[in-house]
């Protein structure tokens, strides 16, 4: 046992096994840990059981996923509601049938004949209202008589209607197909029902994961049982999340974001507590004692690294839209399960495993333990592991930078600043139908209205106007003249009254494509400038809708909560780690490293998503902006990922210098400790990142990147480079912490 009198803290730090034993007896997750072991036969049939009855649950009620993108107290969805309120004919979902020959349309009776027929029954499908005649509006044609439209008025929205709609459309086009005319489906219903495929996002990661355990362990054993622990607690989360769909809408892109972040986090949670456990049998400790105490350290850590994760990403309810929160509560249901699966599940396998997670040649090889589960060297890590860590490559770079901490710093920070520059052009939108796979009938839809009308036909604009008391048409005509006006406005349609006379709807086409920044400038000049102007002194009310506002609108949302979300995260994260660590600049410094970090990983999906730099290399077809909702979900994973990272390290340098060492010392036999760990968990969440990028759903190609980069970056430049430098520098003063303020925060050690 050590003890180091500090002025802010006097607690004493038990590191010796048997002091260490007395603490660990009244941890719950000691107790836990040894109740799996010694009962594990009934924890893994538990376990079994419970994933079995969610999976089944999930597949009898589950719900579906749907998109909803509701956003309260914005315009766009003011003049949603005014719709479905005054004008329910106008205010359902809408669809695209588009229809294309080369040769020209409507100059065969065949083909003109195998249209209508295509086009009645589109008009004869469940929930259809009404669908115009593409071939009777000159509106309809293209100026070069090649391709045509009829646009498809639902009585229900996406969420309501579902796939079944979608692939009920789908299944029209046979008369119009057999005389030889295209026949696409694009518009509001398809683009969001499109189906994604995440290609072998999954197997690459496992196989990753395979790889990196086996070349980390050298057993089977071991490398199986991360990767086993972290597949069933996905499977038993993505089922709960299922289950949630009953009672709320979950986004199509949730399952696919849940996955990734799962996966990740389960092998590297199991990683963490196997690397631990393995040690203390290495320096022969009794299996279950050693199952035991490795839960109440490394399975704490995993705990509060876990549990700060879930905190952080259910934050993302301040985003005020529902669609962002239904993927917070998925994520944070993924993540607590991986939570719960490896301080229960795992020690109860590891009970089964024996010392067959330790390497063939080391089976057996170690001394007796001790009655109270010490090994016979005394430390719980062992002479032999310290020794190895203390000549290791790691501790030699620990030593280097340590020394050279002003270089070391400099350069890191440098790095970082410069791959963080591109975040001051990041403009946040929602990708189109003009991003998908070229092979998808979107985007051929999608193609041919944008060669046949214009690119800003994909994006239209919904003006609904509230003509108030007395119902003045006579404001509409002035009103569509100024819309008109305007540069940006390719054209405008006549205005449609509803039956009561007292709201109007007019459909607005820009000139350029919906994720155009001018076409983002177009909305607020017709909100600011435009319809004010023209309603004047007239009693309406003019109000921008459609889906292509709506994205808008969703974007400036978050972005005006994005910095009160961020400086939430970061202080509880600053408490969290004060109460652990004792000191007030350790948590500080963590907080403002993270945040460059996060920084650089920000700048990094800018310059390949929105500037293009590479983009082909990931299989993406043109630039497109920042989908909204992503800086706000990469923030809260990888603010609450670097947790684990930090906990790991950070304790075993406290434990270090508790036991009497320098500063710097410390700082070395610390990150010497623990740099193949935390390299080897790095790769694995790299590794399962990065296979996502294969995916079709370029909001799931920036989850991978932006993740892949952040932990990339986290792992190497910052753990294994600032911290220690910074901490080399800063000296004793890194674990200040003033008495009065001791005494008021509460107690939560982690023996790592």
């Amino acid at each position: 046992m050590a003890q180091r009198d500090d002025e802010g803290d006097q607690r004493t730090i038990h590191t010796e096994g048997g002091s260490a034993g007395g603490a660990d007896h009244r941890n719950w997750l000691y107790r836990l840990g040894r109740f799996a072991a010694t009962r594990r036969g009934w924890v893994v049939a538990g376990w079994i059981l419970f994933a079995l009855a969610m999976v089944l649950a999930n597949r009898s009620v589950g719900g579906t996923a749907v998109d909803d993108f509701e956003v309260p107290g914005v315009e766009s969805q003011a003049a949603v509601d005014l719709l479905e309120t005054s004008f329910p004919d106008r205010s359902g979902a809408t669809a695209m049938v588009v229809f294309h020959d080369p040769d020209g349309l409507g100059t065969d009776a065949a083909t003109t004949a195998a249209i209508e027929a295509t086009i009645d029954e589109v008009g004869g499908l469940d929930n259809v209202r009404s669908v115009t005649d593409p071939l009777g509006n000159p509106m309809s044609m293209s100026p070069d008589g090649t391709t045509a439209f009829a646009a498809v008025q639902y009585d229900s929205t996406v969420a309501d209607l579902g796939q079944e709609a979608f692939d009920a459309l789908k299944e029209t086009a046979g008369p119009a197909e057999t005389e030889g005319v295209q026949v696409e489906y694009g518009g509001e219903l398809p683009t969001v029902l499109a189906e994604r495929h995440t290609g072998p996002a999954e197997m690459i990661g496992v196989i990753a994961a395979l790889v990196i355990l086996f070349i980390m362990f050298r057993s089977a054993y071991a490398m199986a049982l991360p990767l086993g622990v972290a597949i069933v607690g996905l499977l038993t989360g993505l089922s709960i999340v299922g289950l949630l769909g009953v009672l709320i809408d979950i986004p199509t892109v949730a399952p696919r974001l849940a996955t990734m972040i799962g996966l990740g986090v389960g092998i590297d949670y199991a990683l963490f507590i196997l690397s631990r456990h393995r040690d203390n049998l290495e320096a022969g400790m009794d299996r279950t004692e050693s199952i035991a105490r490795t839960n109440a350290t490394a399975g704490q850590a995993v705990v509060v690294a876990g549990g700060t994760v879930v905190v952080a990403i259910l934050g993302l309810q301040m985003a005020g839209i529902p669609f962002v929160a239904a993927l917070g509560y998925s994520a944070s249901l993924v993540v607590a399960i991986a939570v719960t699966i490896a301080v229960t599940l795992l020690p109860a396998l590891l009970g089964f495993a024996g010392d067959r997670v330790l390497r063939r040649s080391h089976r057996g090889a170690h001394g007796a333990a001790q009655p109270n589960g010490t090994p016979s060297g005394g430390d719980i890590d062992g002479a032999a592991t310290e020794a190895e860590a203390d000549h290791s490559g790691w501790v030699r770079w620990a030593h280097w930078v340590a020394h050279h901490p002003w270089r070391s710093m400099t350069g890191a920070t440098l790095v970082l600043v410069l791959l963080a520059i591109p975040v001051i052009d990041m403009r946040l939108g929602q990708a189109d139908a003009g991003t998908y796979p070229t092979s998808t009938t979107q985007r051929q839809a999608y193609d041919l209205l944008a060669e046949g009308f214009g690119p800003g036909f994909n994006g239209p604009l919904l003006i609904t106007v509230d003509l108030g008391e007395g119902g003045d048409p006579t404001v509409l005509e002035p009103l569509a003249a100024g819309i008109s006006a305007d540069p940006d406005v390719r054209v405008v349609s006549p205005p449609e009254l509803n039956p009561a006379g007292d709201v109007a709807l007019l459909t607005a086409i820009p000139t350029s494509k919906p994720q155009a920044e001018a076409t983002s400038e177009l909305v607020h000049r017709l909100r600011d400038d435009i319809l004010p102007t023209a309603t004047a002194d007239s009693g309406a009310t003019a109000l921008v809708g459609g889906p292509t506002a709506g994205f808008i609108d969703q974007s400036e949302k978050i972005s005006s909560r994005l910095m009160w979300f961020i400086g939430t995260v970061v202080l509880l994260s600053f408490l969290l780690l004060m109460i652990v660590f004792r000191s007030i600049l350790v948590p500080l410094k963590a907080a403002l490293l993270n945040l460059l970090a996060i920084g650089a990983a920000y700048g990094v999906v800018v310059a390949v998503f929105q500037w293009g730099w590479g983009r082909s290399l990931i299989g993406l077809e043109e630039a497109v902006p920042i989908a909204s909702f992503v800086p706000m979900m990469m923030f809260a994973i990888l603010f609450g990922l670097s947790m684990d990272y930090e906990v790991f390290i950070l304790s075993r340098i406290r434990e270090e210098y508790h036991r009497g060492h320098t500063n710097i010392d410390s700082v070395v036999k610390g990150l010497g400790a623990t740099a193949k760990v935390i390299t080897a968990a790095a790769l694995i969440m790299i590794s399962v990142f990065v296979g996502f990028v294969t995916s079709e759903d370029p909001v799931v190609k920036m989850m991978g990147v932006g993740l892949a980069a952040a932990v990339a970056l986290d792992a190497t430049i910052v753990r294994m480079v600032l911290v220690p430098s910074t901490m080399s520098l800063v000296g004793d003063a890194n674990w200040w912490l003033p008495r009065w303020l001791d005494r008021l925060l509460p107690h939560l050690d982690i023996e790592e």
